[in-house]
C-alpha cells in the first residue's frame, strides 16, 4: 500500500547530497517501471512535534539539484509500509526534491 504524506505543515532541509541509491552489489538501482536510475535523498523533516530524518527515493536521469542545507519540498510524497524477515519500516518515495522558492528582493516571484 503506497500512502501520500500531506507535507503543507512540515519544513523540509537537505540533510545529505543526492547519491545514488545502490543494491547490495553496489550496482545503482533503476525504477522497474521507467528505467530510470534511483537516488537517495536524505532530508530533515521539521513540523511543530519536532524533527525526523528520513531518506527520499527519486527515480530521476539526474539526480535532483539540491544542497545540504536548502530548503526543500519532496513532490508527491508517499510512505510505503515494508515487511522482510522479521523486520519493518517505512521507505519514502518522491517524484522529485524541488527548491524551496524564496524571494530576498521586493519583486514578488510568479509560480
Amino acid at each position: 500500500m503506497r500512502l501520500l504524506i500531506d507535507v503543507s505543515g512540515v519544513s523540509f532541509t537537505v540533510g545529505r547530497e543526492p547519491e545514488p541509491k545502490k543494491d547490495q552489489n553496489g550496482v545503482q538501482r533503476v525504477d522497474r517501471n521507467t528505467a530510470a536510475p534511483m537516488w537517495s535523498v536524505q532530508l530533515v523533516a521539521m513540523d511543530d512535534g519536532g524533527a525526523e530524518v528520513i531518506n527520499v527515493t527519486v527515480a530521476a536521469p539526474q539526480p535532483p539539484k539540491v544542497s545540504v542545507g536548502q530548503p526543500v519540498v519532496p513532490v508527491e510524497l508517499q510512505a510505503i509500509p515494508w515487511a522482510q524477515n522479521g523486520r519493518n519500516g517505512v521507505a519514502y518515495r518522491a517524484t522529485d526534491v524541488k527548491l524551496v522558492s524564496t524571494s530576498k528582493s521586493s519583486a514578488s516571484a510568479s509560480s
